[in-house]
């Protein structure tokens, strides 16, 4: 007799928290750097900061991964149970994630707590509110879009244009019918007609603005420099011109401490900041790394989707800013995702497997391969050692497993069969081992530019080496806006490139790892205050939608008051 396997949910509730004073002692936190949140959730004082600077520094690893399927390849779950296995190996980790975005928890993603005996937890407040930061990053950029239509309306003195306007308004919200829309219908005294749209919260950037800041001065700097359009002679229009930064940052003033919370297995996390991972760096904050760097000896944190996005990111964009430097890059892979790499198989998210996906066939994870050696070499273009986590499901095959070590040990690499989902640390601690091993070889961490190279060389640069792009075509529109950036004086920083998660391409239906593809480039835009470019390569949705039947049908309150149907 078969017998089922918990839900997240139950598994969640099953944990023996500790309190999170004993959590934070792990890391070196007393209890006047708490700011205690109702149950099993925590504030820590931006003091932390300094007060922590003067101690040994963690070992700092990056959880990245091969191109994902629409399924999910486990990152955070990876990331959480090797965080957990440090400790059966006598060393102490912190982790640092993303906050979850409510728009996909009532999606089709449902949370993302991690998964199994690897998560987050409390897990229900990690995927519904936390401490509110999500809201406070609404209400500061939706402040913004206020004041804009209010200045327009009382006399536009600092001569925008209107249909330059790129602000746009946000909501925690998948919902497709706010992507575009006109605001100020109806009577003159409802305002100045022009269209606008909304985007999801995850893409504001004022939440880019949160993970990248180092500090509140420096976030209320950064919160000034936000460009929301342009004047009729081309010239950059700020929140600071429009006095309405500082007020934005009081929003914001709580919304800066990171919040703590712990693993199933009593490991502290530090959760913070939500940036999308399409349009903006896809990774934790800034604040939480500076505080965890120095709270045990690793500090695990996690770059959204596969290595070609998150991870060239975080390194060329969040450690630029933070000064910190990576020791090792774990890259997650699973047997699905490298077979589905091989072009053979279609993978719809909410739809069962192929059942030839399932089949035996470790040719097949060879094909697949390319993407993973791409990835990896990805991983080392920035001096980093990368370790292959192979995140082992029931339906996996030995030789199909072997066949991975294979292509890990082709590249010099490490490699690590996973069963975190599970058992827990228990099932990491190979990866652990791995991980703690090539955190130890020298490292000789670069970025693939330099501040002074121009936008364009940037980009080149990026699509090239890290994507295999031949090269990359401009639209006329883009083009103009690149040498706008560059007089207007934003050229010295880094570009993040917008493009689909669903391949190491523009296109993406195309699987494994293609050359000699040209990368196109239809639009740039700036985000100064975040400070970074993104170009925008193919379609890119800021506003998801909801699917037939997303996850908000499942959830519910029992008769119990408790929550159900939240996985």
């Amino acid at each position: 007799m078969t017998i089922a396997f918990p839900t997240d949910l139950e598994i969640a509730r099953s944990a023996k928290p500790k309190p999170l004073s004993d959590i934070a002692a792990q890391m070196g936190l007393g209890e006047h750097l708490l700011e205690p949140y109702g149950e099993g959730v925590a504030k820590v004082k931006l003091a932390a900061v300094e007060e922590l600077a003067g101690r040994p520094r963690a070992r700092y690893v990056v959880v990245s991964a091969i191109t994902p399927t629409p399924l999910g390849e486990g990152k955070t779950t990876t990331t959480v149970g090797l965080g957990q296995a440090f400790s059966h190996i006598g060393k102490r980790a912190t982790v640092a994630i993303r906050q979850p975005s409510m728009g996909p928890t009532f999606g089709i993603k449902g949370g993302a707590a991690g998964g199994g005996y690897s998560q987050v937890v409390p897990m229900e407040l990690l995927n519904l509110h936390l401490t509110g930061d999500m809201h406070a990053v609404t209400a500061a950029h939706n402040l913004l879009a206020a004041v804009i239509d209010n200045h327009l309306y009382q006399g536009n003195e600092l001569g925008i244009v209107q249909h330059d306007v790129t602000w746009r308004r946000v909501l925690d919200v998948n919902d497709r019918a706010l992507r575009n829309l006109v605001v100020g219908l109806g009577a003159k005294p409802d305002g100045v007609p022009r269209q606008s749209g909304f985007d999801i919260t995850a893409a504001s950037e004022v939440m880019a603005v949160l993970a990248l800041s180092t500090s509140l001065q420096d976030m209320r700097r950064r919160l000034g420099r936000i460009v929301i359009g342009y004047d009729r002679h081309g010239k950059p229009i700020t929140a600071e011109q429009l006095k309405a930064a500082g007020a934005m940052t009081v929003i914001m003033r709580e919304a800066i401490k990171p919040n703590l919370l712990q693993t199933m297995e009593n490991t502290p996390v530090l959760v913070h900041a939500g940036p999308f991972g399409n349009i903006a760096h896809g990774n934790s904050s800034i604040v939480a790394d500076l505080i965890g760097i120095h709270g045990g000896d690793f500090l695990v944190t996690e770059a959204g989707f596969g290595a070609d996005m998150g991870a060239e990111r975080f390194f060329n964009i969040k450690c630029r800013t933070s000064g910190l430097h990576p020791d090792a890059a774990v890259v997650v892979a699973t047997i699905r995702a490298l077979k589905a790499h091989s072009g053979r198989h279609r993978i719809v998210a909410g739809k069962p497997l192929p059942p030839a996906l399932l089949e035996e066939n470790p040719d097949e994870v060879h094909m697949g391969g390319a993407n993973l050696r791409k990835q990896v070499e990805n991983i080392r273009l920035h001096g980093v050692s990368p370790v292959v986590a192979i995140n082992a499901f029931p339906g996996d095959h030995p030789s199909e497993h072997a066949a991975v070590r294979e292509i890990a040990e082709s590249l010099g690499a490490r490699a690590a069969v996973c069963t975190h989902f599970a058992y827990g640390g228990f099932g990491a601690v190979e990866l652990a081992e791995a991980v703690a091993e090539a955190a130890e070889e020298p490292t000789d961490f670069r970025f693939l530019y330099p501040d002074s190279a121009t936008l364009r060389d940037k980009i080149e640069t990026v699509a090239t080496r890290v994507y295999g792009a031949a090269g990359v075509e401009y639209d006329l529109a883009a083009a103009r806006q690149l040498d706008s950036y560059e007089r207007n004086g934003f050229g010295n920083l880094p570009v993040c490139i917008a493009k689909t998660h669903l391949s190491i391409t523009s296109d993406p239906s195309l699987k494994g790892a293609p050359t000699g593809w040209v990368l196109p480039v239809r639009e740039v835009r700036a985000s100064v205050g975040a400070g970074f470019i993104y170009p925008i390569c193919g379609d890119m949705r800021t506003m998801p939608g909801l699917g037939l039947h997303p996850a908000a049908e499942r959830i519910d309150i029992d008769e119990h008051d408790q929550i159900v149907g939240l996985s």
